[in-house]
């Protein structure tokens, strides 16, 4: 070796306190200009291990390239550490680093490879810095990422391999990308590089270009990259842009995968631009023309449409009447003779209906339609069917706190309040006196065919007893009656005809006692006078003690005194 590199590769060895890169470059200048095939030394144990060389192709074998480097033997080169097949030409002048003067067999080892590397690392020295922008191909795994192939290899951090989440490593094998170096470790001889950072930068000046020319009402094509329940997220040539649900069509969805897929290629038009903050909002129904438009001429009120069941919601039906335009059925408008609560109980999705137009807000993007108009209103001519004053038969339906309701016909209820059950008793729930399922007669009491009101009464169909009362029953009537009720300040007595009497405590005796009980009891059968009638509030008040003291006195007058006149003709 000659004594300049030879001193170059000692001082490389000993000089520690000298920064590598000031003594590199003087080494890598006497270590790889290298000796020449003609003035190498005869001896090759003058030569140490790293040592690059110039040499030529004397051999090629099936393992091995032999090479003479000008040393006292040739050495061998593995034939795999020529990554150019082109390049295995015989007499062809290739530079080799000597990896060993000497093996077991006395044999010289070269490598091509090493050799390669050597002069990429000193190219990298010498043209490169962190910040620089360099080639390669990605050609393994690592634990924490990848390395690449630079002409040398540098390491590749899993964070720095994409700016997208990445599922699968092995599938960046064996691609070339542009990287930037991110470290320079001069003491370890490794670079550390970054795709991302590459992405990044490439992302931030389309997304500014784009924002830059980017117009309203302008069509771009965009790919959809992300899915939510709102909308769907698009990427325009490196800028994200927001398609709201209400902005993908003119009829009516549930959700945006309903229309879109990941990956999928969509043209749209672009609603707003926000340069400040980087949000474009876009739009896909408004390449359409608004079927609303026209909507009120096409399908005025009155209008009869056919149209399939498209979705069933608590309060009704929607119907589509054509692509984009949708009509609600409302619970209230499907049927005049049933009360429907929920819409699956009278139409199916998917089922084909008519159903006539009621009303269009057009600024609201809704249709009211009715099913129940297509057929004759039972309440148009119920007031001639069922006048007031009429009798009629009608099955009671349901019973209330306040009354029973009756079905007079399909579609035609009445109430009967249970003020209207009885005259004379005193009724707390209408079961007391009616049953559902069964039949009741009753009087029409009052129609209204716009509120869908009829009114009925039982006790109507007899006339009213409190009526003549105090003709049948004045005031000092004896009367006679069943005890059916107790209370601490009287009892209650059903009279004749239904009627109810009550006895207040005072009017129990005409003699001194403590309790109630203790002068009548419930079931008795007593006599007892009428004191008081009351017709508004439909109350007699009835009197024992009246009765008795009455009966007293007739007993009294029954026991004839003699005359002193007659005693004396006796006598």
């Amino acid at each position: 070796m000659p004594n300049n590199a030879q001193q170059a590769w000692d001082e490389s060895k000993i000089v520690d306190d000298v920064p590598f890169q000031a003594k590199d470059a003087e080494i890598f200048k006497n270590l790889l200009t290298g000796p020449s095939p003609d003035k190498a030394a005869d001896d090759s144990s003058l030569m140490s291990p790293g040592s690059l060389l110039k040499g030529r192709i004397v051999e090629i074998t099936k393992d091995h390239v032999v090479v003479d480097v000008g040393l006292k033997s040739e050495g061998l080169v593995p034939i795999q550490e020529f990554s150019d097949p082109t390049q295995l030409i015989l007499d062809a002048e290739v530079e080799v680093l000597l990896d060993q003067p000497e093996d077991d067999n006395g044999q010289i080892v070269l490598s091509r490879e090493k050799a390669e590397r050597l002069r990429q690392w000193e190219y990298i020295l010498e043209h490169c810095e962190e910040g620089s922008i360099v080639k390669g191909q990605i050609i393994r795994k690592v634990k924490g990422g990848l390395m690449v192939d630079i002409g040398m290899e540098a390491f590749l951090p899993g964070s720095q391999i994409d700016n997208k989440r990445i599922k699968n490593l092995d599938e960046y094998i064996g691609k070339t990308y542009e990287f930037k170096i991110l470290k320079i470790n001069i003491d370890r001889k490794n670079v550390v590089v970054s795709r991302r950072e590459l992405l990044e930068a490439e992302r931030i000046s389309k997304k500014a270009e784009v924002l830059e020319n980017i117009k309203v009402n302008d069509v771009r094509e965009g790919v959809v990259k992300n899915i939510t329940d709102f909308g769907v997220f698009l990427d325009l040539d490196g800028i994200d842009g927001l398609l709201h649900i209400t902005d993908m069509t003119w009829k009516r969805i549930k959700h945006p995968s309903e229309m879109v897929h990941l990956g999928q290629k969509l043209e749209v038009m672009i609603l707003s631009v926000d340069r400040d903050k980087g949000r474009v909002a876009l739009g896909l129904k408004q390449k359409e023309a608004n079927p609303w438009d026209e909507i009120e001429q096409k399908y005025p009120p009155g209008t009869i449409l056919s149209g399939k069941i498209t979705n069933l919601v608590p309060y009704g039906a929607f119907m589509e009447i054509e692509p984009g335009i949708e009509g609600l059925i409302h619970v209230s408008e499907m049927s005049w003779t049933k009360n429907i609560t929920d819409p699956k109980d009278f139409v199916q999705l998917g089922q084909d209906v008519k159903a006539i137009v009621l009303s269009i807000h057009r600024d609201e993007g809704k249709i009211s339609l009715g099913m129940k108009q297509l057929e004759a209103n039972p309440w148009d001519d119920v007031i001639a069917k069922y006048p007031v004053g009429a009798n009629v038969k009608a099955e009671i339906t349901n019973l209330t706190n306040f009354g029973a309701f009756v079905e007079l016909e399909p579609g035609v209820e009445g109430l009967i309040r249970i003020s209207d059950l009885s005259w004379i008793k005193k009724v707390s729930h209408p079961s007391e006196i009616l049953k559902k399922g069964d039949e009741v007669d009753a009087v029409v009491l009052s129609v209204d065919p716009e509120s869908k009101k009829i009114t009925l009464g039982v006790k109507q169909l007899g006339t009213n007893p409190w009526e003549l009362i105090e003709e049948k029953m004045p005031v000092g009537t004896l009367v006679k009656g069943k005890v059916t009720k107790i209370a601490a300040f009287g009892a209650f007595v059903d009279l004749d005809g239904g009627l109810e009497g009550f006895i207040h405590v005072t009017e129990l005796s005409d003699q001194a006692f403590g309790k109630v009980e203790d002068v009548i009891s419930k079931g008795d059968t007593v006599a007892a006078k009428v004191i008081k009638i009351d017709v508004e509030n439909k109350k007699i008040n009835l009197s024992i003690k009246e009765h008795l003291i009455e009966k007293n006195q007739e007993n009294r007058d029954d026991i004839v005194v003699p005359s002193k006149k007659k005693k004396k003709e006796n006598g």
